[in-house]
């Protein structure tokens, strides 16, 4: 087989090569785990603070750019760290997108106007949109697709750990000292990622070819997604689905969409190689995760209406009543970890998982408001369990299916992507709720509308919430089932590069 200097014309410049040791390799992995928590408790500690600061600021109007803005940043931003760290190396990128979360953090604490808190949030987005995918490629660059796979409880551990401490400190913060602290604690976390990854991944190697970003389509890539989420944002809560605003965005995402297409097929170096996109693999795993966590993300931003408006808890309560959700996902993505390393048909376990999820997300869906409260919360654990089987196992059969070149692109494609998939299943999720409680009239959010809604209407309407997340849970498992199942690599430290890592001209 050719090598990439042969494929490039470069000349090739042997580099001392050495063992990375397991003390070495758990240094990286506690700083990737830092850097995934900078990005996961970002998206749970704001909620809770929300009130406070548009109290605070005086712009309560404006209040939901705060989400937006990183919402809309990190999404579209994702697949261009993937390419850059292709062409330039993961430590530089993952080093930029650390520094540049952190600036836009200060930024944010700083803000004296609500629309400066907003475009600080979509600086903050901008970092991070690269911060859990370069960090899943940087595993991948460090280790076999067996031993990954142990460390995918370290990784479920770390977004649960951000789920339940996020609103805590959130609300903390925002009630006992003030709301600027929820951005100025990623200063510190921010200085330790940067300190635990910036001398081990000099030694990173090196599978890169000469590539080239493909800047219009990249261009395309960026106005769409952004089009689209705006549109789901908007549609159904600030203007009706009909309305011209929504339908506008909608048409334009399309157009940007179609374009955006025509450029892969048609660029010399496309931003997502086509070869990345074809492979059955990739997109049978991405599908498979889109489903999977979109619908998750919906549940845990609609079950806690369902447990206050339905159940009859309060919000505290509601809070504590949504953790066997949460750890329910870490105890599958264990699980399936674990039977990775030691099954050669790994997407059985997983296959088995989730048809029980589906079979207890229609329980849920049937007799929900009628179920004792400890069977319903034995039912959320399980289902949720189901869908923490197909996280780790997309990640890694797509990081396992890809030339060591493209792990970068192909890994971040993955996560925006699943992005997308997730906003449009919760906009789905929304549209059923407003729908159910309003009639379909937009300008009106979930929260004050629940507050008198109909006991027994809100029954009703989650049935086709709970209905809709089983045909959610079934998409992914039809994806994860048509998915081809190629044998992983086996154990075995990869070697390091002893030489710095340069950019390729």
């Amino acid at each position: 087989m050719a090598s990439p200097a042969a494929i490039t014309g470069t000349p090739s410049i042997p580099a001392p090569q050495a063992q990375l040791g397991p003390g070495e390799i758990r240094a990286i992995v506690y700083g990737l785990m830092t850097a995934m928590l900078l990005a996961a408790l970002d998206q749970t500690i704001v909620a809770t603070a929300m009130p406070t600061i548009g109290l605070a600021l005086g712009d309560a109007a404006n209040l939901p750019w705060i989400v937006t803005a990183y919402l809309l940043a990190s999404t579209a931003v994702t697949p261009l760290y993937g390419k850059l760290s292709d062409i330039h190396g993961r430590r530089i990128m993952l080093l930029i997108a650390i520094t540049t979360f952190v600036l836009g953090s200060v930024a944010c604490a700083l803000a004296p106007t609500m629309v400066g808190l907003a475009l600080a949030r979509g600086l903050q987005g901008i970092g991070g949109g690269g911060l859990i995918a370069l960090s899943q490629t940087i595993l991948a660059d460090i280790m076999s697709p067996k031993e990954r796979a142990r460390y995918q409880v370290v990784i479920a551990g770390v977004f649960v750990a951000a789920s339940v401490a996020g609103p805590l400190l959130g609300g903390f913060f925002a009630q006992h000292l003030h709301w600027s602290l929820i951005f100025w604690i990623n200063l510190p976390i921010g200085i330790l990622a940067f300190a635990l990854t910036n001398a081990n991944l000099k030694r990173l190697p090196r599978h890169d070819r000469r590539h080239r970003l493909d800047w219009p389509g990249a261009a395309l890539m960026v106005s769409g997604s952004i089009a689209l989420l705006l549109a789901l944002s908007w549609g159904g809560v600030r203007y009706p689905w009909g309305s011209a605003p929504v339908l506008g965005l909608l048409a334009l995402a399309l157009v940007l969409g179609v374009g955006f297409a025509a450029r892969l097929a048609t660029a010399p170096e496309p931003l997502i190689p086509t070869e990345v996109l074809r492979n059955q693999v990739v997109y049978s795993a991405t599908l498979a995760a889109c489903f999977a966590m979109g619908t998750f993300i919906g549940l845990t931003i609609y079950v806690p209406i369902f447990l206050e408006g339905v159940i009859g808890l309060s919000a505290s309560e509601s809070g504590v009543a949504l953790v066997p959700l949460m750890v329910g996902t870490v105890t599958g993505a264990t699980l399936s970890g674990r039977s990775m390393i030691y099954f050669r048909h790994y997407k059985r376990v997983p296959l088995i998982m989730m048809s029980v999820s589906l079979v207890c997300c229609a329980v849920i869906a049937w007799r929900g408001h009628a179920l004792p409260f400890w069977l319903m919360e034995v039912l959320f654990a399980l289902l949720s369990m189901g869908i923490g089987t197909i996280l780790p196992l997309s990640t890694i059969a797509i990081q396992n299916a890809v030339a060591r070149h493209q792990l970068g692109i192909a890994t971040a494609s993955m996560n925006f992507f699943r992005s997308l998939g997730g906003a449009l299943i919760v906009a789905a999720f929304g549209t059923i709720v407003l729908g159910g409680v309003s009639g379909g009239a937009g300008g009106h959010d979930v929260e004050s509308l629940i507050r008198g809604a109909d006991p027994t209407q809100l029954a009703l309407t989650f049935r086709f919430v709970f209905a809709a997340a089983c045909l959610g849970l079934l998409a992914a498992f039809v994806f994860l089932a048509l998915m081809e199942e190629r044998p992983l690599g086996g154990q075995g430290t990869p070697k390091m590069s002893g030489a710095p890592e340069t950019p390729k001209a």
